[in-house]
């Protein structure tokens, strides 16, 4: 990979980013600690964190994690208390943590539904209204929402997921217009296909999907976790000031 710009506006800055101790996540975790930033994730997978935590510790600020099941929002409330307590007013939040599990439409009972939502979408707009009004006491701040290209692509296979994800979009638009005026950025970036531990998994299981990968992508490799952080420390970032209500695709060129 290419090397990763500086951004000097995100230095010290208190960062927050769900769903960290993985994936996507765990390489937002490290670019911003390589920015100079404050950074603190939560995670359900206390060992993954924990792990992850005590091996990012070579940077200017170490990484503090906090153990929560997303899904429990008092427990994500008072998480996110916690956090301020111990590393101040929050600048930037990063919205990541997901769960694109597979199923059919006769699988889908109502709890299975309503699951879908709450770990796709409902803790996305709570851990907003938890932070929001830190920022507006700062001058303002850069909210993103890790969304998906799944629904854009008419992907089947998994409806409350993707249903879910395509309100991710909606919810950065409304928040955008509802917060801006507070000089708060809200702006969701789109991944297609990113190789995480998981999807290299799933691939090595379904030869035949990364031919298919390649012939949708105008850009002929697979994409890293690198390539997304590239564009959430973007929009994090003073760069991109005058940029909110976005939903910038990360795909390859396979979306148009």
């Amino acid at each position: 990979m290419s090397e990763i710009a500086s951004y000097p506006s995100l230095e010290d800055k208190v960062v927050l980013i769900t769903g960290g101790a993985s994936g996507i996540g765990e390489t937002l975790v490290k670019n911003f600690l390589e920015q100079g930033s404050k950074v603190a994730f939560i995670d359900k997978e206390k060992k993954l964190g924990n792990d992850l935590e005590n091996k990012l510790n070579k940077f200017k600020y170490s990484a503090l994690f906090k153990e929560c099941d997303l899904v429990d929002i008092p427990s994500l409330q008072k998480t996110i208390k916690e956090i301020r307590k111990d590393l101040g007013k929050f600048s930037i939040v990063i919205n990541n943590a997901a769960d694109d599990v597979r199923h059919n439409i006769d699988e889908v009972t109502p709890e299975f539904w309503d699951s879908r939502f709450h770990i796709n979408l409902r803790h996305y707009f709570f851990t907003i209204q938890s932070t929001y009004k830190d920022m507006k006491e700062l001058g303002g701040g850069s909210i993103v929402n890790i969304g998906s290209s799944s629904w854009m692509k008419s992907s089947g296979g998994m409806p409350g997921y993707t249903t879910a994800k395509s309100a991710v979009a909606g919810l950065t638009k409304t928040l955008a217009r509802d917060l801006g005026e507070y000089n708060i950025r809200v702006n969701c970036v789109v991944p297609g296909w990113i190789m995480t531990e998981k999807q290299i998994k799933f691939l090595l299981s379904n030869p035949e999907m990364k031919k298919d990968v390649f012939k949708r992508q105008c850009i002929k490799r697979m994409l890293e976790p690198d390539d997304i952080a590239k564009v959430v420390l973007f929009f994090a970032s003073d760069q991109s000031a005058g940029c909110t209500s976005q939903n910038y695709v990360v795909d390859g060129g396979v979306v148009t």
